[in-house]
């Protein structure tokens, strides 16, 4: 089959939890291990660092993996969900996996799928895993799905584990207290392995302490280890920070514009230092000599570089402006509460939400956080997941927030821009999904 089809295979024939829910989670590594097995164990063949959390660690993960980039390191990607191409998942030095490649691994693969029956993420992630080792990556940052523990993949042993935040999200898998999130996050702490917490908790952060001491890890939390300081911004709105450790000092100039990146940053540059203190991890240079991981340099231009570096979308992005367009993938309260904040700080004279949510999400915390003075325009996502817009609207109603029901993205998009006066905001969030859908509108879409 070729590219299209194997991704037909894939959408329709694979659980995918992103789309459907519940019905495609795996409470086991059954399916994961089978398939690391049958692809001949790929992810011994390179070193890789591990990062999981309710929010942030898309971002974190994208920084890390242009640092390594910056550093000359041949540097593996693997991030979920997707936004636009399903490549978007695995790369190599930015680039995005092979469509051939795609092809041949489901070609390849397709009768041992039909009898290990994986979810869609099972098999990205033993695709992601044979594609580095195929090319010959020195190191790959593997994004965790869902969780920790019993994620697909903690099958892996890297360098370096991260756990970004602990926040209220997928409930129904990962337990309904705080404490019991975090000991599905702390799952991914491997013995020896030193793990960096982005955010310290009250709640969470013994569990945490726990977990390392029986592991033999080192642990270190990044807001307690790190200084940051705001400066101020560049002329296209990228923040300037002093940040501060025990042993070093940095300026980073972030592209990564929302406030809730600062504590991303601060995850990151612990996540270096740690490991430049801890790691022998070593790239061969072509004449033969090895190169160590010293990359205070590479820190702040890998930062810098990020987009540029990876093609990062979806965090607090600007699609354009006249009016003002910004979107943001934060999907569950403890992100959308950081995007409220950021949208308070604005200047503008009416807010326009576009608004869709999934149905398996606290929809009333979520609508609870949203400003009142807004105009909001429902919509569903083209997934099965998606909450109905007249049910969103109605929900909304009764938490005092008002609007129109659009029901698809794409005409609650339209609909905004229509009303919008130029010194207005049109924000779009509520959903990775409904980000998912205006990107290619908005992207095509110029009025300045």
């Amino acid at each position: 089959m070729n590219y299209e089809q194997a991704l037909d295979y894939m959408f329709s024939q694979l659980p995918m939890f992103h789309r459907i829910g519940a019905p495609a989670y795996k409470a086991n590594l059954d399916n994961t291990m089978a398939l690391r097995k049958l692809t001949g164990n790929p992810d011994e063949a390179f070193r890789s660092i591990h990062v999981a959390g309710t929010n942030g660690k898309g971002s974190v993960s994208n920084m890390l993996a242009s640092i390594f980039m910056e550093s000359g390191f041949k540097t593996g990607l693997f991030t979920s969900p997707h936004l636009i191409d399903f490549r978007e998942r695995i790369r190599v030095n930015g680039e995005m996996v092979s469509k051939t490649y795609v092809a041949g691994f489901i070609n390849k693969y397709m009768n041992d799928f039909n009898t290990i029956k994986p979810s869609f993420f099972e098999m990205t992630f033993a695709m992601a895993m044979s594609y580095f080792k195929e090319m010959k990556v020195d190191i790959a940052i593997v994004e965790a799905g869902l969780g920790g523990r019993l994620d697909s993949t903690n099958v892996i042993t890297p360098e370096l584990s991260v756990i970004t935040n602990i926040g209220y999200d997928h409930m129904q898998f990962l337990g309904n207290s705080l404490e019991a999130i975090a000991g599905e996050k702390a799952g991914i702490i491997k013995p020896g392995i030193p793990v960096v917490i982005g955010e310290s908790n009250d709640e969470t952060n013994q569990v945490f302490i726990n977990k390392a001491l029986e592991s033999g890890s080192r642990l270190l939390f990044a807001d307690k280890a790190i200084e940051t300081t705001e400066k101020g911004f560049t002329s296209d709105g990228g923040i300037i920070l002093d940040v501060k450790s025990s042993i070093n000092k940095y300026e980073i100039i972030s592209p990564l514009i929302g406030n809730y990146q600062i504590k991303n940053i601060a995850t990151v540059v612990a996540a270096i230092e740690i490991l430049n203190e801890t790691s022998n991890i070593v790239k061969k240079n072509p004449g033969g000599s090895d190169s160590e991981l010293h990359i205070g340099d590479s820190l702040t231009s890998g930062i810098k570089n990020t987009l540029a570096n990876t093609g990062f979308q979806g965090r607090w992005q600007i699609l354009g402006r006249n009016p003002l367009r910004i979107c943001d993938i934060g999907h569950n309260t403890h992100g959308l509460n950081y995007v409220v904040k950021q949208i308070n700080l604005q200047t503008f004279k009416s807010l326009h939400f576009v608004l869709g949510v999934v149905n398996d999400k606290d929809v009333s915390g979520i609508l609870s956080l949203l400003p009142i003075d807004a105009t909001y325009y429902f919509c569903k996502a083209n997934i099965p997941r998606g909450l109905d817009s007249s049910e969103l609207k109605r929900m909304a109603n009764a938490s005092g927030l008002k609007g129109h029901d659009c029901e698809t993205v794409e005409k609650a998009y339209n609909a905004a821009l229509k009303n919008a006066e130029i010194n207005d905001l049109i924000f779009i969030g509520g959903s990775a999904f409904v980000v998912a859908e205006v990107l290619p509108l908005a992207l095509n879409y110029s009025n300045s």
